[in-house]
Formats: structure tokens, sequence, C-alpha cells
């Protein structure tokens, strides 16, 4: 049975999430994962932009819909790109029951502190599920300077910890807790009611999330907070370079790889 907004809460089993852009990986992960996040990262990952603001509605929605189809057990999240819950929260929520229909997921996420709060009791109390994403936020990176770590001044931690708040009272479910220093990740967890989910912020979190190229080595330059737990590029760089080598010197196809006359 697939899980549900409300199956994601507190407790003592730390929440597991892991990015999925594809039906072949989302396969993979689903048995594994409490949460698959269809992410904006899909347009530096899949896409190669450098970074995640030529994302469109559209592609959100190909791309989710190919996990929702291809998962039975996880919580599928999908991200809401830039630039289609900004204007309004009245835009926010068309944009919003769009994705949901048309992928099948359970919820959407979408980034921003009080600024955003607005849209989130709107999306909530129209019946779409949200999740939060506060701290470091990729859809701002140009506002920011940088991928640059939160909460690094009191100024900053006490603004995260209001961000959370807000958030949380506005009706999320959970939150993703990006790029923040340890000790204020951990404060906007104890502050909090709802789950917090870290990525290069705190163990003290409800939960973890990493994007899948970074945890399958497929990255090149991971960030300092993504562990490598398994190194694929070489092996299949290696089974690249095999088939080539074979095609060439005429070993493949062979006779299994072909078909004969019908007889």
């Amino acid at each position: 049975m697939r899980l549900t907004p409300n199956d994601i809460t507190k407790g003592q089993t730390p929440i597991v999430m892991l990015t999925a852009y594809t039906a072949p990986v989302a396969r993979l992960l689903d048995p594994h994962v409490d949460i698959l996040l269809t992410g904006d990262s899909v347009g530096m990952v899949l896409y190669g932009y450098p970074d995640t603001l030529s994302v469109t509605l559209d592609m959100m929605i190909a791309h989710g819909g190919a996990v929702v189809r291809n998962s039975q057990h996880a919580l599928v999240v999908v991200d809401m790109p830039a630039g289609t819950y900004e204007k309004s929260p009245d835009e926010a929520l068309k944009n919003a029951q769009r994705l949901m229909s048309e992928t099948g997921c359970g919820a959407v996420k979408l980034e921003g502190g009080e600024n955003v709060a607005p849209t989130v009791k709107h999306l909530v109390k129209n019946g779409v599920p949200v999740m939060g994403h506060i701290g470091l936020l990729p859809q701002s990176v140009k506002q920011m300077g940088g991928y640059k770590i939160q909460g690094r001044d009191e100024a900053g931690a006490q603004k995260l910890i209001a961000d959370a708040k807000a958030i949380a009272g506005a009706g999320a479910f959970a939150m993703v807790v990006e790029g923040t220093v340890e000790p204020v990740a951990r404060a906007i967890t104890e502050a909090v009611p709802i789950p917090t989910i870290g990525i290069g912020a705190s163990v003290a979190c409800d939960g973890q999330v990493l994007v899948i190229n970074d945890i399958l080595g497929l990255t090149e330059k991971p960030p300092k907070f993504a562990k490598r737990f398994a190194e694929l590029a070489p092996l299949i760089a290696k089974a690249a370079e095999t088939y080539a080598n074979d095609v060439r010197a005429r070993r493949f196809p062979t006779v299994e790889h072909v078909y004969g006359e019908k007889k």
C-alpha cells in the first residue's frame, strides 16, 4: 500500500527520501524508501542545466508521472518549479492541482519560508498536501548570491527558525532543510511539530534526502554533504567501451542476438 502524507511523522525511525526522475530508477528505489522526490534538480541531473531555473511545469509533470506509474510503496512528492507559485496563492493552487491530477503524486513541494506561508496555507486549505523547503533554496540561488550555507550568524539562524515555524503553522506536513549549519538545523527540528528532512543539515533531522545521482557516483563534483554509496560511472563507461570494441571487431551481434528465418 502506498504511503500518504499522514504516514510521514516524527518518530524513532528516520524518514528515508531519495530523488527519482525516471521509471527504471523509481522501480529500483521504491521498496527501500519512504518518499520518492521528483525534484526540480532534474534540470541539472538529466538536462545539464547549470541550475533549476529552466525547469518547467510540463517537465515536472512528465517525470513525476513516470515515477508515480512505476512505484507502489513510497509517497511521491513533486517539486513546483520556479515561476509556478510566486505570483499569487490562486495561481499556485491552479498549478499544484494540475501537477497532482496529471501525475497522480501524493504531494507537492515548494521553496520558501514566511514569504510563502500564505500560499502553503491556501494550498492545504484546498486539499493539496504540501512539503516545505527552507534553508538553502536552489530556486533563489541568484538572489542568495550562490549556493551558500545558511544560518551561520544569529540573525540568519533566527530567520530560519521563523521560516520553519511559519511553514509548519501554514499546514505543511513536512519540510526539507537544506544547506543549513548543524546546530540551527537541530534547533529547527526541535522547534516544529512536523518532520524535518535534512540535506546538508543535521543528523538530528527527522529524515534525510539525497540526489540519486550523487549516491550512485554519477555526479562529477558532488557536494560535500553527499556520500557516494556506489561508483557506477566507471562501470557505465566500461560497458560502453566493451560494447564499442565488440561492434568494431564484429564480435557483436552473434547468432543468439539475431533473428533467423521462420521455419
